[in-house]
């Protein structure tokens, strides 16, 4: 195909007509190979999910939450786990003679 022997309309036609193949042509490649891991998977005698059990339990669950450790004796609403930086509150605390000790969730 001679590209420079189209004017900009029908190279613009072309751009999108190859995008929307190209859309196509992923989902079918993506579904082809779905197909072909899940046949070797059975030809050896495993499920795709147990092939890739392991990788998923590793990653952790996301947005976990991780139960208070401390909090404000004055304003219950300001609470920390423990974990990371210290917020803003701790540090004045701290820096008011105030100790850890006094901030710990019972």
């Amino acid at each position: 195909m001679n590209l420079s022997a189209l004017n900009f309309s029908e190279l613009r036609s072309l751009q999108e007509a190859v995008t929307a193949e190209l859309k196509l042509r992923a989902v079918q490649e993506r579904e082809a190979l779905r197909n072909e891991l899940v046949h070797l998977a059975q030809s050896r005698g495993f499920s795709v999910d147990e092939l890739f059990s392991d990788k998923i339990k590793q990653k952790g669950a996301p947005g976990r939450k991780v139960s208070v450790k401390y909090r404000h004796p004055l304003d219950a609403g300001l609470s920390w786990s423990g974990r990371g930086r210290k917020p803003k509150w701790v540090e004045t605390w701290l820096a008011e003679q105030g100790s850890m000790e006094a901030l710990l969730v019972a």
